[in-house]
């Protein structure tokens, strides 16, 4: 008889930050030959389309503010496919490691003796280059903050302020629900004039985005409508004058 042993096996893959065909090589030949995805909101669904035919594809999005699978029952989930099924992807949007969770699961999958795999992706900041805003630029700036807009507990976080004493371009994951208080935080501190951009739907044909002033973003989220899942990049890189 055909020895059919499963090895439970996970793989934590980053999707990138929408359009399909930014997904590494690598992410692409594993979507072709794993048992079964698991998806969250912010991954492309035409990934889905490199699967095998009868690879198992279950949604566990977390929609902000909105419909929600709890991690607990993604846990569940990772163990009970890969102990099923053997090979697992946990596709994730952008990359898994930056505000993703992505490390949490793979402790967790360790824990019951899953053996793990990480496919690191491209993470939603880094569309800015779309806009002509660079992350980093000799002339206006040498390091990249990247914080989270908000904590566990809800608060904004304390990281910001500190990031705001510095030239570093400053980067707002999950921020548009506090978009008036970040703008606030950079008005007291005399800070409200520097140049900023919102990025929604990155790297996707129904991109949009708007540039102008800190103290501005708020008014003109506002009037384009803009609202998650979307970056915030607060920093002279994001002058429209900015030149070398």
């Amino acid at each position: 008889m055909e020895d059919k042993t499963i090895t439970p096996e996970l793989y934590v893959m980053g999707a990138g930050p929408g359009d399909p065909e930014l997904i590494t090589v690598k992410g692409y030949k594993v979507l072709q030959l794993t048992n079964v995805v698991l998806y969250d909101n912010l991954a492309n669904k035409q990934l889905l389309d490199i699967t095998r035919e009868d690879c198992e594809k279950i949604y566990v999005g977390k929609r902000p503010y909105g419909d929600y699978t709890s991690q607990e029952r993604i846990h569940e989930l990772i163990l009970q496919k890969t102990t099923e099924k053997g090979m697992v992807v946990r596709l994730k949007g952008g990359d898994p490691f930056i505000f993703g969770r992505g490390y949490e699961e793979i402790l967790f999958a360790r824990e019951h003796g899953i053996t793990t795999h990480f496919i690191p992706g491209i993470t939603s900041m880094q569309a800015s280059g779309f806009l002509d805003i660079p992350l980093t630029h000799r002339s206006v700036s040498e390091s990249i903050w990247v914080v989270t807009g908000t904590k566990k507990d809800g608060r904004l976080s304390a990281d910001l302020r500190l990031a705001m004493q510095s030239n570093a371009t400053v980067v707002v994951y999950m921020g548009m629900k506090k978009l008036s208080e970040i703008a606030q935080t950079y008005i007291d501190a005399g800070n409200g004039n520097i140049p900023a951009a919102i990025i929604q739907h990155a790297s996707l044909p129904h991109q949009r985005s708007v540039r102008g002033i800190i103290q501005d973003l708020p008014r003109l989220a506002e009037e384009q409508h803009l609202t998650h899942p979307a970056v915030i990049i607060i920093g002279w890189v994001a002058d429209e004058n900015l030149s070398y």
